[in-house]
């Protein structure tokens, strides 16, 4: 830290002082009204899904089916990463009290190559693409959404990097709810036909930009903004960003890599009961967005105003209340998790409870490490997270492919626990570290 910024730390928040109650209240706050926010997305998500079943033949659900996994599975890896480049360098410069200003110029130069990028690559592959969706129109809408969530995931990244989380959750209900109209249009007779279902998926992240001017009021008579303020250079941003798509992919690694290596290895039927067995760490993992999105810039501030203490109590306070929470699904899955899965998805798989509860454990290993992992980039230390991240990825995979266990589902549980412990356990070492990295 130099001596500009430890002034700027002990004039805004002196260790232990009275700002580190007021971060942590406002950290608390802030995830407590995003996770009501997602909760609700996922409910109007899942309700997007439903009503799509029964208004369109199987086929034609399952290409749309197909279109929300691909994208989502990009848009992940591609707009992520500035959201939280954006997140994290606001959040750091607000903390040290330049609240004008911010560097928009080259997350915006990031978010515009990665989406250039998108394209080139979707456009070249336009005919793969549109005989997977077995639909031009899908094609057009999947490449029409992905453009529009750049501008959606910069909205994100800006809003969380301000704390303004209300408007975040705003932005993110908005997006579902927009979504879920689509399909229901179709039911009462309004619409008709896979493509107006899919339009939903195109205009969702269109209407969820309607929070921006809320947010553009907020700063109004704040002083004039120069995109191309100093503080961030074009070689640090993309740094990070390209550090944060890799531990995207590797995150999207351990949860579909199993899947796939089923699939190609053994049989459909088989992958499925995989992918039933996974979403037990994918639910919990999708509702946890919330608390990453309001960590990170709640981090950031700590680190830039020399709020250590507070820094490791809300680590300490995230790890702990995860490790309560993946307890107890643990428990509840030893106890009962065959009936409930048979429940859930009928009796065509064979679910052992032990199996199921080690991935509850994995579950919440996989929380632990995406905790540590936003201190490791709120410190800076993005490098060395996205190095752990694509080991355990390559790890996970190279288990899957060599049959040391027969048992397809009982390789697929082993592995990404066994895979989300050591990611825990080199963020960790990371973390240990401590230490803002050297700009």
């Amino acid at each position: 830290m130099t001596a500009a910024q430890s002034s700027t730390a002990g004039d805004a928040a002196p260790p232990g002082g009275p700002a580190a109650p007021d971060a942590t209240r406002s950290y608390g706050r802030g995830a407590r009204i995003l996770s009501v926010g997602i909760a609700a997305t996922g409910l109007f998500t899942f309700g997007y899904f439903a009503v799509s079943s029964h208004v369109l033949p199987a086929g034609q659900y399952g290409a749309i089916s197909l279109l929300w996994a691909v994208l989502f599975v990009v848009i992940s890896i591609i707009y992520r990463p500035v959201e939280q480049l954006l997140s994290r360098t606001i959040a750091d410069r607000v903390a040290r009290g330049l609240h004008g200003s911010h560097p928009l110029r080259v997350p915006l130069l990031v978010q515009g190559g990665f989406a250039a990028v998108f394209l080139a690559v979707a456009l070249a592959l336009r005919t793969q693409i549109e005989d997977a969706f077995d639909s031009s129109a899908l094609f057009w809408i999947f490449v029409g959404a992905t453009l529009a969530y750049a501008a959606s995931y910069f909205a994100r990244g800006y809003l969380a990097g301000h704390r303004w989380f209300g408007l975040y959750g705003g932005l993110v209900l908005f997006e579902s709810i927009s979504r879920f109209l689509f399909p229901v249009a179709v039911a009462v007779g309004l619409a008709s036909g896979q493509t107006a279902v899919a339009l939903g998926i195109l205009a969702a992240p269109v209407v969820s930009l309607l929070v921006v001017p809320w947010a553009l009021a907020r700063h109004a008579g704040a002083g004039a903004r120069e995109p191309g303020a100093a503080g961030l250079t074009l070689r640090a941003g993309a740094a990070f960003a390209g550090s944060v798509a890799a531990i995207q992919l590797a995150e999207q690694t351990l949860l579909n890599a199993a899947v796939l290596t089923v699939s190609a290895t053994a049989s459909t039927a088989a992958a499925g009961v995989v992918f039933n067995a996974l979403l037990i760490a994918r639910a919990p993992l999708q509702l946890f967005q919330a608390i990453q999105t309001s960590l990170l810039p709640h981090l950031a501030g700590l680190e830039a105003t020399a709020g250590h203490a507070a820094f490791a109590r809300a680590i300490r306070v995230t790890l702990l209340a995860i490790a309560a929470f993946a307890a107890a699904v643990a428990l509840v899955l030893l106890v009962a998790g065959p009936a409930l899965m048979d429940l859930v998805f009928g009796s065509g798989g064979h679910y052992g409870r032990v199996g199921l509860a080690v991935i509850a454990v994995g579950m919440g290993l996989h929380l632990c490490a995406g905790t540590l992992n936003q201190a490791a980039l709120a410190r800076g230390h993005a490098h060395g997270a996205a190095a752990a991240w694509l080991a355990c990825a390559a790890a996970f995979v190279v288990w899957m492919l060599v049959p040391v266990v027969d048992d397809e589902l009982v390789r697929a549980e082993t592995g990404y626990a066994g895979a989300a412990a050591l990611l825990c356990a080199l963020l960790w070492a990371l973390y240990r570290r401590g230490g803002r990295a050297a700009a």
